[in-house]
């Protein structure tokens, strides 16, 4: 079962990645205007997930591609953070705006199994 997870979140991180290139407007509406050079950001935040979801599946890259999911996922959270705080996200449920937050502890807690 362990294995299912593993694959499972493998597969979470590379189509997340890819889907960086397919429809970059929605990470880019959800980056903080502080952050320096959204495109690039948001292109670079795909490249490591895809690689870093693909280090998952090799018994020699897993520990390293979860550290590097855990790196990751604390790289973005200001994202989740301000989408949960700007007046610009209104159109979304209050519940998923917010719920994004702690979410990020699941996923940081589901990558360190896997260090």
């Amino acid at each position: 079962m362990n294995n299912v997870f593993l694959y499972l979140q493998a597969l979470v991180y590379i189509v997340a990645g890819i889907n960086h290139f397919i429809s970059p407007k929605t990470y880019l509406a959800i980056m903080p205007p502080y952050i320096p050079a959204h495109n690039l950001m948001v292109m670079l935040s795909g490249v490591a997930e895809v690689l870093l979801g693909i280090g998952l599946l090799f018994p020699a890259t897993r520990s390293l591609s979860a550290w590097g999911i855990m790196v990751l996922l604390v790289a973005i959270f200001p994202a989740n953070l301000y989408m949960a705080t700007s007046d610009r996200f209104l159109d979304f449920p209050a519940w998923l705006r917010w719920g994004r937050l702690p979410l990020q502890g699941v996923l940081l807690w589901w990558a360190y199994k896997y260090t």
